[in-house]
């Protein structure tokens, strides 16, 4: 049985991010920053309780007629129950196993199917994780992101950097790159479900490093734009995030599809309305600091679209990197005395390139270290080419315009060679008539 290594790093940056936040809150209590204090608690505190909620909802079944196990959700303590039926397993012969079919990975364009069986405390552990797992993808994007967002802001504002502050920052970065990378694991186990999937360090680690660069310098970028410009702050912000709310809701009216019913029985039709957006809530903010690997489509049965579109990939970050690079160029114009010792230009060149790093990173994740990289219909680099071929196709005019302006063309020579046949010709029959005249 695997060790639910995922739910222990999941609790320990939650309750180490939740202390330093109200130690925090503390101390600008005692500085008199009631502002500052009040949007770290909300920051802190909002988010626990969506998580206390997503896990409650995905355990209601689990945790019926058992109070014990609800209430250890509701104080973050679901993991004492994940513990206790790991090393309790294997002591008692469980009373019935469940068989799970899952297909290995191709190997010379053949996979087996292999049968496993799965014990009741497994079964268990499996949804543990699955819960622990959606709920730090909530805290990250919910609660850690924007709670960076603002300290990060304070420091500049401030000018200072504590000790308090830069650990909290730290704890933060560290909780929305751990929610980034299970929000990629997640949707590769969602997309290739009925594959057996063993994800390596290597991807881990690839993973780790292009969250980490992407969402640090989103994250910068933010900060140093709202510093200067703090009325447009709200509009880009909103833009941003309506944008990517109702993206999955346009395609959705365009499909035309029959509104969703069976994504929980027991809910009734406001009930499941409430989910959707609440979903969508998550999405849009999940792609407001980096790119949601799992992506929405309402009009599917499993809520999640599982194909790769590469197309898709390569617009969101070409997008990204121009608004972050307009953001930049709005700082670096509208740039006050607070960053009178910071060599600006230098400071754009590096944000740029760490951006650049991060999409380094994600190229060498899908081309070499991806699972199931065997399963595509076409590699990273293929797709982007294809990208680039249809975004110079779109750029290039049309065939009938080149044609007509070719043809525009050689009339215009035409008439330009008559008229100086027709000049010559004239010109030509003045000297005679001069000739004549002069003679007679």
């Amino acid at each position: 049985m695997k060790f639910p290594g995922s739910v222990l790093v999941s609790v320990v940056l939650f309750v180490a991010e939740t202390a330093a936040a109200l130690c925090l809150s503390g101390a600008y209590r005692a500085a008199g920053d009631r502002m500052w204090q009040w949007l770290t608690l909300l920051f802190a505190l909002l988010p626990c309780a969506l998580v206390q909620l997503s896990l409650v909802f995905i355990h209601r079944d689990v945790s019926r007629d058992r109070p014990l196990v609800l209430l250890l959700h509701l104080l973050q303590l679901g993991c004492v129950e994940v513990f206790y039926i790991y090393f309790h397993a294997g002591r008692v012969e469980e009373p019935y196993v469940s068989i799970t079919k899952k297909r290995q990975m191709p190997k010379d364009g053949y996979s087996e199917e292999v049968e496993k069986e799965v014990g009741q405390a497994e079964g268990k552990l499996c949804t543990h994780r699955s819960a622990f797992s959606r709920a730090s993808v909530i805290q990250a994007f919910l609660g850690s992101a924007p709670q960076l967002t603002l300290q990060l802001y304070i420091c500049v504002l401030q000018q200072e950097i504590t000790a308090a502050r830069s650990v909290f920052m730290v704890l933060s970065l560290l909780s929305i790159v751990y929610g980034a990378l299970r929000c990629n694991i997640l949707a590769i186990k969602i997309k290739y479900d009925d594959y057996d999937i063993s994800v390596k360090p290597a991807a881990y680690l690839c993973i780790f490093m292009w969250r980490s660069f992407e969402i640090a310098t989103r994250v910068i970028v933010l900060v140093l734009f709202s510093s200067v410009l703090q009325i447009w702050t709200l509009p880009v912000v909103l833009v941003n995030f309506f944008v990517f709310f109702f993206y999955p809701w346009i395609l959705f009216w365009q499909s035309k599809s029959p509104f969703p019913e069976n994504i929980e029985k027991a809910l009734s039709r406001v009930g499941t309305t409430i989910v959707l957006c609440l979903l969508t809530f998550l999405y849009a903010g999940i792609n407001m600091f980096c790119w949601s690997a799992v992506q929405v489509k309402l009009n599917d049965p499993d809520l999640i679209n599982k194909s790769q579109n590469w197309y898709r990939l390569t617009v969101y970050y070409m997008l990204r990197f121009i608004e972050n690079a307009f953001l930049l160029l709005m700082w670096y114009i509208y740039k006050t005395d607070i960053y009178l010792y910071v060599c600006a230009p230098l400071l754009v060149l590096q944000l740029l390139i760490g951006y650049c790093m991060a999409i380094l990173f994600m190229l060498v994740f899908y081309q070499f270290c991806h699972p199931c990289k065997k399963l595509f219909s076409s590699s990273i680099t293929e797709g982007l080419l294809s990208c680039f071929k249809f975004l110079c196709f779109v750029c290039k005019p049309p065939k009938s315009t080149r044609v007509t302006d070719k043809a525009e063309l050689k009339s215009s020579e035409n008439a330009d060679g008559s008229q100086s046949s027709n000049k010559t010709t004239d010109s030509q029959n003045g000297n005679r008539h001069q000739s004549v005249s002069s003679n007679a």
